[in-house]
């Protein structure tokens, strides 16, 4: 990946955003704003976000090194097989840490295994900036951190990334949400069309409702804009 579309409040938002989302700092983009925020008519109708595209600079070319002798061949080789040796979580921890710093903050990855994946979870201050609206920027880091590990492993691994205990918190809202919409469903008798979220999201609503006696769900929609539907019987 190299250039994203993202959006925010502000055009600083949706900066931080791309940033976020490429795990890179900010000299390391070239940023073209799309579109500037409005507040639209009496700042309530019309609200527009501001969409910027965040692009990776293009690598220098490397300067090309004379050929070392053949003496020096087993230390390459060592080298190279110390690269592969790297503990795949080690180095998406050490990731996470580098793109928090380039957010201004300190934080800490706490790594605990389960049995089909491994949780990260980040300690630290200010921890809104790593989870974004909604869980965004955390979703987005996890995917990361995900190409990352699986770089210096054999064998694909899983990491989630969680910060705050939000996973929990957000998938409790999730399940109340649910619910609440599974009952306005029932007593107005039409479907109720949600917003779109993420697959995992969505499977969170998908799992509390399917075995109500009286509600089933199903999903429309192309992603990034998919959305769960929630009817009756």
């Amino acid at each position: 990946m190299t250039k994203v579309i993202a959006s925010g409040k502000t055009v600083e938002d949706a900066v931080n955003q791309g940033l976020a989302e490429l795990g890179v700092s900010r000299d390391k983009v070239e940023i073209q704003v799309l579109e500037q925020p409005s507040k639209g008519f009496l700042g309530l109708i019309g609200v527009k976000a501001a969409k910027v595209e965040v692009k990776l600079l293009p690598v220098p070319e490397p300067v090309p090194q004379p050929i070392k002798p053949a003496a020096h061949i087993p230390q390459v080789e060592a080298t190279l097989e110390g690269v592969a040796a790297k503990n795949p979580y080690e180095e998406a921890a050490a990731f996470l840490k580098e793109v928090a710093a380039g957010m201004g903050l300190d934080v800490e990855v706490h790594i605990k295994k389960q049995r089909d994946g491994h949780i990260f979870n980040i300690a630290g201050e200010d921890l809104g900036m790593i989870i974004g609206r909604r869980g965004q920027t955390l979703d987005a880091l996890q995917y990361l951190t995900n190409i990352v590990a699986n770089r210096y492993s054999e064998s694909f691994v899983r990491i989630v990334l969680d910060a705050e205990n939000f996973r929990q918190r957000r998938r409790k809202t999730l399940e109340d949400l649910a619910e609440r919409l599974a009952g306005q469903a029932i007593r107005t008798g039409k479907e109720v069309v949600l917003e779109p979220m993420p697959p995992l999201e969505r499977k969170v609503i998908h799992a509390k409702l399917q075995n109500h006696s009286q509600i089933k769900t199903y999903s429309k929609g192309e992603e990034p804009n998919r959305r769960v539907v929630i009817t009756t019987k």
